[in-house]
């Protein structure tokens, strides 16, 4: 039986969760003041990357007494460099409930080889935050972007701790209210929520991490592109701009128009209304089909970015294939790129609700989504 297609497209098929989809103004003509063929040391080239500095400071409410670093390798080579310049001075505490925390608990674990204590939680859960020791130095994603699970808010950290908290917030920053008071170091990279371009990441520092830094030397060496310091003393350069290897200077021209247009949208309460926004969009879809579900157990500890949805209908016997069949009808039809699950997570969809992402084009998706269940659901009953 022919199952007829829903009536209404969105705009932008784009649900990718990174990179993400680009700022609804982007053209690449905003792009024309990049500074292309100019040193990144020259005098344009500085000022460029100080403003994306500053600008990420104004727009998240960054403290003035906090460093914000471009870094190379996108967020992975800022949780890098925390790690191997600040790890081993203190016990520390992994946690990991999804497919990146649990790659930092690899590289402190069997890289570094610290005898660190390890809380996991399974895809959909989140470990029991309040029995973590902050007076060790705790590592941890903020927001899941393999489980769509996030932190509800930083009430576990203890305001006089003696560790430091490293927080990986990439599909975080400028989505949720982060509480910098109870972060000593935080990173994210451009392509997730504001949709830049990949390849730089953003390090930020509390004085309590440039303290550490400034008075504890690892035991294992660090290579050029991770150091932070040279006689004992923070490189400040590193966080007015001067950065430790060459930037792109198309992608600060396009993370700069991006913080543009993050501003006019209402800066950080705009962008975290509008990624509730999408993400009700499609709490309300899950509400009205029994067969899908978040993947997110808890209500409160779900994400409002990296949205992951499984199926539970019981005529799906093989759940990878049929959520892997039900992605490529999407795409095939041109209606959502890139929402299959990430390989690690539970078979299901994957759907980008970041503020880059428009609702309307979210609502549309939701009757896609019912087309393509419905049609794979058919072809299963002729198979058999």
């Amino acid at each position: 039986m022919a199952i007829d297609t829903p009536a209404t497209r969105p705009v932008n098929p784009r649900f990718s969760s990174g990179p993400c989809a680009k700022i609804p103004t982007f053209t690449l003509d905003k792009l024309s003041d990049a500074p292309l063929g100019r040193s990144h040391r020259a005098a344009v080239g500085k000022a460029k990357l100080k403003a994306a500095i500053e600008r990420t400071r104004d727009i998240l409410g960054i403290p003035d007494d906090y460093r914000i670093g471009i870094v190379p390798a996108s967020d992975t080579g800022a949780v890098e460099m925390a790690m191997w310049n600040l790890l081993g001075d203190r016990p520390v505490e992994m946690l990991a409930w999804e497919s990146f925390g649990a790659g930092w608990v690899t590289d402190v674990v069997k890289q570094l080889k610290l005898d660190a204590t390890v809380k996991t939680a399974e895809y959909g859960e989140i470990v029991d935050l309040a029995g973590v020791d902050t007076d060790k130095d705790v590592v941890f994603t903020w927001n899941g972007t393999t489980s769509g699970v996030r932190v509800p808010n930083g009430d576990w950290i203890k305001p006089d701790r003696q560790g430091l908290t490293i927080c990986d917030a990439t599909s975080a920053a400028f989505a949720q209210d982060l509480p910098w008071d109870k972060l000593d170091v935080t990173t994210f990279s451009w392509q997730k929520v504001l949709g830049g371009e990949a390849a730089h990441g953003m390090l930020i520092l509390s004085p309590r991490a440039v303290e550490r830094l400034e008075s504890y030397t690892p035991a294992w060496p660090l290579p050029k592109i991770f150091r932070l310091t040279k006689g004992g003393k923070l490189i400040e350069g590193v966080f007015v701009g001067e950065t430790i290897n060459t930037p792109s200077m198309l992608a600060v021209e396009d993370y700069l128009v991006a913080l543009d247009w993050a501003a006019s949208v209402g800066g950080l309460k705009g962008l975290i209304a509008r990624a509730n926004a999408n993400t009700k969009a499609v709490a309300d879809f899950v509400e009205l089909h029994d067969w899908v579900d978040f993947l997110a157990h808890d209500p409160a500890t779900l994400s409002n970015t990296s949205v992951c949805l499984t199926f539970n209908d019981a005529r799906i016997t093989d759940g990878a294939t049929f959520a892997k069949a039900v992605a490529k009808r999407l795409e095939v039809e041109g209606v959502a790129y890139d929402v299959g699950a990430y390989r690690d997570a539970p078979a299901g969809l994957r759907i980008w609700c970041g503020g880059t992402v428009e609702t309307a084009d979210v609502a549309a998706l939701m009757p896609w989504i019912e087309w393509a269940f419905q049609a794979e659901i058919a072809a299963l009953s002729v198979d058999a």
